[in-house]
């Protein structure tokens, strides 16, 4: 079974999400309580997409972080580098126009997306601030970016309870339900990794975002973070 490692090689995170494509959404759910529903519906809230504009969802797998916008008869263009992801999601939903992508460099002209979001993927990028500077060249002047991704708990506790979660009970749910579940030690370790949000925040920034912020979402498990296009 593939696993990717920390160093994120694009082949390999590509190849770890094709062998897990088929009970990904399945295994999502089992494994986040149900809460990734809540998420999802609170990234498009925090979205707020109006007829006419334009969405370009990268890294969204399967299409179900697109599927809200689709129902609405708004433009969205699910993208993804796993190409397994893309067949699972064209064969649920052969009304959505599935691209494989790149996040570091997207097949996609200047300034042609209102909204770029990115859910659950930015953190297996292996270059976060070069991603981030390609979702700014496809959007359109005072365009709007929401990246979803897991964070640090804001209490201490609960931050230990979690991390013991994540490394212990993660892969041991996982092996019951994932066609891969070597590959969630992978994303136990990946989480963990990942930077806390103030500094996800100046990241984004770095990489040119205005007004960039975030909101916690189940206590910081989750973070939405924000940022406008000038």
């Amino acid at each position: 079974m593939t696993r990717a490692q920390l160093d994120k090689k694009p082949v390999d995170v590509a190849s770890m999400f094709d062998t897990v494509a088929e009970k990904y959404d399945v295994t999502n759910d089992v494994l986040s309580l149900g809460q990734d529903r809540l998420w999802r519906r609170a990234v498009v809230k925090a979205v707020d997409a109006k007829p006419g504009e334009r969405i370009l969802d990268i890294a969204a797998g399967t299409g179900t972080s697109s599927e809200p916008w689709a129902d609405q008869e708004i433009e969205v263009v699910p993208a993804d580098f796993s190409l397994g992801m893309l067949r699972v999601g064209r064969r649920r939903r052969p009304d959505m126009a599935f691209t494989a992508a790149d996040a570091m460099n997207l097949p996609f002209a200047d300034e042609s997306f209102d909204v770029v979001t990115m859910s659950f993927g930015l953190r297996n990028v292996a270059d976060a601030e070069t991603a981030l500077r390609e979702f700014l060249r496809v959007t359109k002047p005072g365009g709007r970016l929401l990246v979803c991704e897991f964070s640090q708990p804001v209490n201490k506790v609960f931050r230990t309870v979690y991390s013991n979660y994540l490394m212990r009970a993660l892969p041991t749910v996982a092996r019951r339900t994932s066609s891969n579940p070597d590959s969630y030690v992978y994303l136990a370790e990946s989480i963990r990794a990942w930077p806390p949000q103030g500094e996800l925040a100046r990241i984004v920034e770095a990489a040119g975002w205005q007004q960039v912020g975030w909101t916690n979402l189940t206590g910081g498990v989750v973070a939405l973070h924000h940022g406008t296009k000038r």
